[in-house]
């Protein structure tokens, strides 16, 4: 009895802190699924408190983009093609490229990004491009933890367009060998956390402070409790126990399965409104990126059903168009979609 009152309490007491620590973030969560012989499946729900449309996109490699910061951008050619989802068709918020690494952004309120210096000797990357950039340049997560420590470039923000609300993002990377890394801006300079182990992120607090959270959370046995509600911190400790939980092997459909369960069970109810509490927000879309296997798995909280798209259908080769598959107005789908994306103009990426 005396040691069922302690968990109460300190459950209590961890209450209040995770609702001090994350009374402010928008929603998001992210996971990965380490399963066995390479099984590797990345998940992600994107939260927001408004309508945020979406569409999937075919990104052949070839393709030559800039940092969208003015004169002094970063410029590159993409060296791999990928498949994206985008947020207004100004920006990459989550995909997969072509070797398996996996990208997605969420957000996080304590970002604070460096000062970009128009005629420095850094060069600009507009926040928009940062998850695509990745996905075009590198084929692991160790290839881009190597790059991006060089600090060579400057991540820079602005306000989301027709809106007050100015971006700031944190960014995970996933590959196929199960590696990860978390990049965060915080008081200005490039925090990297990079280990095998970091297959959970979600919103504020800073990633440092999510894994100590966690740590104590796993004290107490997620069979007998875990936090419920809705904010980012609680969806951290959730994602983490249960992703340990679910079976670890190398059948796909179960692995699939397993992992959308998981997802649904960190999301945010569709249509949940709190005055007192502005920044927790409706899950809008679901996804699963198999990376063994190149298949992406989306799913809308507005339609009935997932769909899927096998990425080893289609042409990433420099010669072959940007392709789409809108989403954005409700479309339902079923099954493997990668025959009904439309060639299209690319979209344009928001920048300064």
């Amino acid at each position: 009895m005396k040691k069922a009152n302690f968990l109460t309490l300190a459950a209590f007491i961890t209450t209040l802190v995770l609702i001090q620590f994350s009374n402010h973030s928008k929603a998001c969560t992210r996971a990965v699924y380490k399963g066995t012989n390479g099984n590797y499946l990345t998940a992600r729900s994107m939260d927001w408190v408004s309508e945020i449309p979406a569409n999937l996109w075919v990104m052949p490699r070839g393709i030559e983009r800039t940092g969208q910061a003015g004169a002094n951008s970063v410029s590159w050619t993409a060296k791999y093609g990928s498949l994206v989802t985008t947020a207004w068709d100004i920006a990459t918020a989550d995909g997969m490229n072509e070797k398996g690494l996996v990208a997605n952004i969420l957000w996080l309120v304590e970002t604070e990004y460096p000062k970009f210096n128009p005629d420095g000797n850094k060069k600009g990357l507009v926040v928009s491009l940062w998850g695509q950039f990745a996905l075009d340049n590198f084929a692991s997560v160790k290839e881009a933890v190597a790059y991006f420590s060089k600090d060579e470039i400057t991540v820079v923000s602005d306000y989301i367009p027709g809106t007050d609300t100015y971006a700031t993002v944190h960014l995970s990377l996933s590959d196929k060998s199960g590696d990860n890394a978390i990049f965060e801006y915080i008081d200005g300079k490039l925090v990297i956390h990079h280990d095998k182990s970091y297959n959970v992120m979600t919103n504020s607090p800073t990633f440092d402070q999510q894994l100590a959270l966690n740590s104590y959370w796993k004290g107490i046995p997620g069979s007998i409790m875990l936090p419920g509600t809705n904010r980012a911190a609680d969806r951290f400790v959730r994602a983490s126990y249960y992703m340990d939980a679910i079976p670890k092997n190398d059948n796909t459909a179960v692995a699939i399965a397993s992992v959308f369960s998981v997802i649904r069970n960190c999301s945010v109810p569709f249509g949940i409104s709190m005055p007192d509490e502005p920044n927790i927000a409706s899950t809008r879309w679901r996804t699963v990126s198999d990376q063994k296997n190149l298949v992406y798995y989306f799913e809308s909280a507005l339609t009935p059903n997932t769909f899927w798209v096998d990425m080893n259908k289609l042409d990433f080769s420099a010669e072959a168009a940007v392709k789409k598959l809108a989403v954005d107005k409700e479309q339902i789908y079923s099954g493997e979609t990668s025959a009904m994306f439309e060639s299209t103009e690319a979209f344009e990426f928001f920048g300064l």
